[in-house]
């Protein structure tokens, strides 16, 4: 663990270096592929995740410090890996949960709650946890998404969630400071989630994006880790929100 807060590590031409990052959500997809940048740019990494055997492998994968395996939504886990970390951290990332979909008046109270829960609820949980254990001028990073901006009834509670992050975002910012505290919000990206989430319609979906982005092809993990690992070294940066989707909103 660091010992002292961050900035002005970057011997080597190693930004990160001497630096701690946390990834809550970290065995796949975003999470890891963020982890491992972090890794490659000096910083020491820690893997949160619910299955243990995928974050055996991503550890070995990202070089990890250590590892937790336990279900983030649980409030009193995650209260307790907190606790048992060894010292303050310089940057925690939350990337677990997934979207949820489905019309709102198919929802009863129960999945209305875990819907809003897996993004919003979750992020003030851990918020809680940064304000003892990250240093000054470190890092709160959020993940949320780009595609549900454009309402549809099938998207359900997922917009509304896309709307109140920012502006959630911002009010953590102001009342974390000096942690700082930004929000990405990805576009599609080709994970494992997205693979679950489509199944079939996988590769019919890269081929459609591929010809109808700016870019040209699919947004891929490492482009979103680019990005985060961009947030956590720009001290000048917080409550912010930052798109990344190739475009994906200029063609719908």
């Amino acid at each position: 663990m660091t010992s002292e807060p961050p900035g002005g590590h970057s011997a080597g031409g190693l930004p990160l270096l001497g630096q701690t990052l946390v990834v809550i959500g970290g065995s796949a997809g975003i999470g890891l592929a963020t982890a491992r940048l972090a890794r490659n740019q000096g910083a020491s990494v820690v893997l949160t995740g619910r299955d243990p055997e995928r974050l055996r492998t991503a550890a070995k994968e990202a070089d990890a410090l250590s590892t937790a395996a336990f279900d983030a939504h649980d409030a009193a886990q995650l209260e307790r890996f907190f606790q048992q970390l060894p010292g303050p951290v310089d940057h925690v990332m939350v990337t677990a949960g997934g979207p949820s979909y489905g019309r709102l008046l198919d929802l009863d109270a129960e999945q209305a709650r875990r819907a809003i829960s897996d993004h919003m609820v979750l992020a003030l949980e851990v918020a809680r946890h940064c304000a003892g254990t990250v240093w000054p001028g470190g890092t709160l990073l959020l993940l949320g998404g780009t595609g549900a901006r454009r309402i549809r009834a099938a998207l359900g509670v997922a917009p509304a969630v896309t709307a109140a992050m920012p502006a959630f975002t911002a009010s953590l910012a102001l009342e974390l400071a000096p942690v700082r505290v930004n929000l990405i919000a990805a576009g599609f990206v080709d994970t494992p989630l997205s693979a679950r989430l489509l199944g079939d319609a996988l590769d019919a979906r890269r081929e459609e994006l591929r010809a109808a982005l700016p870019i040209g092809r699919v947004v891929v993990p490492d482009d979103v880790a680019a990005l985060a690992v961009h947030i956590m070294t720009n001290t000048a940066l917080t409550g912010a929100t930052y798109d990344i989707d190739g475009g994906q909103q200029l063609v719908g």
